[in-house]
């Protein structure tokens, strides 16, 4: 007997929040420690900025994630009402929708409509959510946990340049943490694609590209306000 297929997109909801978390820690506090040290910042006031950075930035992304995730969840309970409200209302116009539905998706008219006649049987309002809304238990909205990997995910990937900060001498930090955070990225990258069951290359080479560019810029920035004050 074959064995059962995993279907990677029911890692999606914790999945994207995770590696943005850890994509935005990574990326800002490596962005923030490279700023600081290219203005001359003293080793203190380099720790400091990364630990401000990678508290606020946790907080941020969580209060975030949850506001989002939340608005997501209110739309699809108001799509739910409205369809539980149509179903209770105009149940034969329901039916008949259902049944369009299969028609478009390849049945005839016949074993549509006995399709959707039985799935109305059973549970209307889930048949409906499913297959005219498009929602399911697997792949709805859960504000607590996009918030909660969000979060943790960040305070990781933000503790990675940290340590470098902390573990390189001061007249290198720029470009130790701008290394580490490369190598952090690149594994990112691909540990991401692996989890969601896509091709390693092209997911590791963006995710590291956008990363040098967003250090890079911070790190001129930094350098020419430096010079300036």
């Amino acid at each position: 007997m074959p064995s059962a297929e995993v279907h990677f997109v029911r890692r999606g909801q914790w999945l994207r929040a995770a590696v943005l978390g850890a994509n935005d820690g990574i990326i800002s506090t490596a962005s923030l420690i490279v700023g600081v040290a290219a203005a001359g910042g003293a080793r203190d006031e380099i720790l400091t900025a990364a630990f401000a950075g990678l508290t606020a930035g946790a907080m941020s992304m969580a209060a975030g994630e949850y506001v989002s995730v939340s608005s997501q969840a209110d739309s699809e309970a108001a799509d739910l009402e409205r369809e539980k409200r149509a179903l209770r209302e105009h149940p034969r116009a329901e039916l008949r929708e259902l049944t369009q539905i299969y028609v478009d998706r390849g049945l005839t008219p016949a074993l549509a409509l006995e399709v959707a006649g039985q799935l109305m049987a059973k549970d209307a309002l889930s048949a409906h959510a499913r297959d005219e809304l498009g929602f399911n238990e697997e792949t709805g909205a859960k504000p607590i946990l996009a918030a909660s990997a969000s979060a943790i995910s960040f305070a990781v990937g933000a503790a990675m340049p940290t340590l470098a900060a902390i573990l390189a001498p001061h007249d290198r930090t720029v470009v130790a943490v701008s290394i580490a955070a490369l190598i952090f990225l690149a594994a990112l990258g691909a540990l991401g694609a692996w989890l969601g069951g896509a091709p390693l290359v092209r997911p590791t080479l963006r995710v590291a590209f956008w990363g040098a560019l967003a250090m890079a810029v911070t790190a001129g920035i930094g350098a020419l306000v430096g010079r300036a004050v």
